[in-house]
């Protein structure tokens, strides 16, 4: 029982470790596709929409907007994955940070030199891990429509507004990219395949103690009873009691051996005293 005992604690540890493992790389991936529309944006896309952007400000060049309008149709097939470019002074307030993106947002203020933060939290469909990396402004292109509304293009200010998105300044982390993957699948596949692993071990050892009951019985107690029935006869007198053979060399052998020997020896002393 210990033994099953430790080999499941140990079972169990590994299969959860690696559910997480799969529900990170899933959340990896999702946020590594979330980079590569952002920097398609960035590059191909923006630059077709440069001339149309003087007279009204068009999202579909926001390489944020972009990221997250692909992975949120994701959601249509996969509700419970999502994708969000969490600000704490958004220009689209739909990408304004709740609470606890804010604690993380924070972190990476906090943290400096942060580029990943991992962490797990309690959804309405059961835990879900999620992944967050920095968004820092490191070009200073950006501050043309994030460091004052004067500044900005006009299109902008007219669509959003001069209240949200400005003030923004070099190299300050202003929001994080978040990917949230649910560990409810993964998690149920770890426990059914530790009820399966818990199934096989339970067998094994049942087979074990079977096994091992069965070698005790054959090769120490049934000699052993029969020797202790021998030595019985003996002792009540019966000294012509068949001889106990075993061929073996281990201790009952060598108990046989000796008892065989000290039958001897009593008989002979018993002719003895009867001369």
């Amino acid at each position: 029982m210990i033994g099953l005992a430790v080999s499941g604690t140990i079972a169990r540890s590994l299969l959860q470790r690696e559910a997480e493992a799969e529900v990170l790389d899933r959340a990896r991936l999702l946020m590594e596709k979330a980079m590569v529309v952002s920097s398609y944006t960035a590059q191909q896309i923006a630059p077709l929409l440069a001339t149309q952007m003087k007279y009204s400000f068009l999202p579909q060049s926001v390489p944020a907007y972009s990221s997250f309008e692909v992975l949120n149709a994701l959601q249509k097939t996969y509700p419970d994955y999502t994708y969000k470019p969490a600000m704490l002074n958004p220009t689209n307030p739909r990408d304004r940070a709740v609470d606890w993106e804010e604690d993380v947002i924070q972190r990476f203020r906090r943290g400096g030199d942060v580029k990943e933060f991992i962490g797990t939290r309690e959804t309405p469909g059961g835990p879900a891990l999620y992944i967050a990396r920095p968004i820092k402004i490191t070009n200073p292109a950006c501050l043309q429509c994030h460091s004052t509304p004067a500044a900005a293009p006009q299109p902008l200010v007219e669509k959003y507004g001069p209240g949200n998105g400005f003030g923004w300044s070099l190299n300050e982390t202003v929001g994080a990219q978040v990917v949230s993957v649910p560990m409810t699948l993964p998690l149920a596949r770890a426990d059914k395949a530790f009820a399966v692993v818990m199934a096989m071990l339970a067998g094994v050892f049942l087979l074990i103690g079977l096994a091992l009951n069965l070698m005790l019985y054959k090769l120490v107690l049934q000699p052993v009873r029969r020797l202790a029935a021998l030595s019985d006869r003996v002792s009540l007198g019966e000294l012509d009691a068949p001889e106990f053979e075993v061929r073996s060399k281990d201790e009952i052998g060598v108990l046989a051996e000796s008892f065989g020997r000290m039958r001897k020896s009593l008989v002979h002393a018993m002719k003895m005293l009867e001369s």
